[in-house]
């Protein structure tokens, strides 16, 4: 390590003003800040003493989704092979049947490593895409404004192909995250300025864009001619008795069920849920509070009952792990940018998520998984949400101080 230290300090001079790849400059920034510690510190008070600066706050976040990136690959390539066999495919044609055939894993869904293999074949492709042409994008507005590049794509790229469908076509994949990068955040100012989330605000782009790629029974299953409704969907259709028929909440919670590619499994969420509250970096009052929020609605729905819509009689337990609902409030919900940032603001905020997504379920279901349009209506009122709290709080020291 010492001989790379030496050789991004002897490389540093080129990049440094008056250097003839100085426009260059934030791209050698980002290897050094990323590789090691930032070298600058503050020459006056007040100082913070932290080794977590914001590139590493970013990558504690995918730390903790490695979980739910495992269960991504297993669970893509999981329906598939069970897809193949349903419909007796023994091979596949096309790149990916080569680099089956080429590794001998073959299309078995009680093969670990065939899942995974098959899984990656799918994810691989628009992870790449969304980092290539994401990155692009952070490269060329980090270069014009003459600025570092915005460590935030570090989740955002990320971020961004767990919440796909597997059949997503890849230049869908580069327009969408084009789209929640330029107009979901630099537009605003970059990292940091942004009230929206970048990966949901693409997302939402290509759900209300290209419908037919992002919702139906026909994207979710990585197999030509192949269809399969989300559970969620079928709930809404045929209520809770036909989702049981052909899944368990077991397998619900573990997530081995047809969904958006990182969505799926509850227990990959929680178990990033713990990575973020140890360290400090996900806020547990915004999770718990999604939760309540759900909660509350759900039971109240419940009660009321109706005789024409099945959701209004699908119990809490069930919304909790069906859909993205645990993944949303894990890793986007608790977004430290687009969140509310005063206590207070993180109950409400998360409360009224949870709201918002039983509300669109259940109320409306054409939208059976709401955890999108959810978060991104907390979003917006993030901002009001905090101006409220803060105001609230300087009248009551007035009125501490006069008394």
């Amino acid at each position: 390590m010492k001989f790379l230290r030496k050789f991004l300090d002897a490389q540093e001079k080129h990049f440094v003003k008056g250097g003839k790849l100085e426009k260059l400059y934030p791209l050698y920034e980002a290897l050094d800040t990323f590789l090691y510690t930032p070298a600058s510190i503050t020459k006056h008070a007040p100082y913070v003493r932290d080794m977590l600066d914001s590139k590493r706050m970013m990558i504690t976040v995918v730390w903790a989704m490695i979980p739910a990136i495992l269960m991504a690959l297993y669970n893509t390539g999981y329906q598939a092979n069970l897809a193949m066999a349903a419909k007796g495919i023994t091979s596949a044609s096309g790149w990916r049947g080569e680099v089956i055939n080429a590794l001998g894993t073959g299309y078995n869904a009680n093969s670990i490593l065939s899942n995974f293999v098959h899984g990656l074949l799918y994810f691989l492709p628009v992870f790449l895409v969304t980092n290539i042409v994401g990155g692009f994008w952070e490269v060329l507005f980090a270069i014009v404004r003459k600025h570092e590049i915005n460590e935030g794509f570090l989740v955002t790229g990320m971020l961004f192909p767990m919440i796909l469908p597997p059949t997503i076509p890849l230049w869908q994949v580069a327009v969408g995250i084009s789209f929640g990068v330029v107009l979901g955040k630099e537009v605003f100012g970059g990292t940091g300025m942004n009230f929206l989330n970048p990966a949901l605000v693409g997302r939402a782009f290509l759900f209300f864009a290209y419908p037919a790629n992002m919702s139906g029974n026909a994207v979710w299953v990585a197999v030509d001619g192949y269809t399969a409704a989300t559970p969620l969907g079928i709930a809404a259709q045929s209520g809770l008795t036909a989702v049981t028929q052909t899944l368990t909440w077991k397998d619900a919670f573990l997530g081995f069920m047809p969904g958006s590619m990182g969505e799926t499994s509850a227990l990959a969420a929680l178990l990033g849920a713990a990575y973020l509250i140890y360290t400090g970096i996900g806020s547990w009052r915004v999770m718990v509070s999604v939760v309540a929020g759900l909660a509350v609605t759900v039971f109240t729905l419940n009660a009321i009952g109706s005789d024409t819509n099945p959701m209004f009689a699908l119990p809490f337990h069930w919304h909790l792990v069906l859909g993205g609902f645990m993944f949303g409030t894990v890793f986007m919900a608790t977004d430290p940018v687009s969140a509310a940032q005063t206590n207070t603001g993180r109950y409400i905020y998360g409360f009224l998520i949870g709201f918002m997504v039983a509300l669109i379920r259940v109320i409306n279901p054409a939208f059976p998984e709401g955890m999108m349009l959810a978060i991104l209506f907390g979003n917006v009122f993030a901002p009001i949400i905090d101006w409220f709290v803060i105001q609230k709080n300087i009248k009551r020291r007035k009125l501490k101080s006069a008394s």
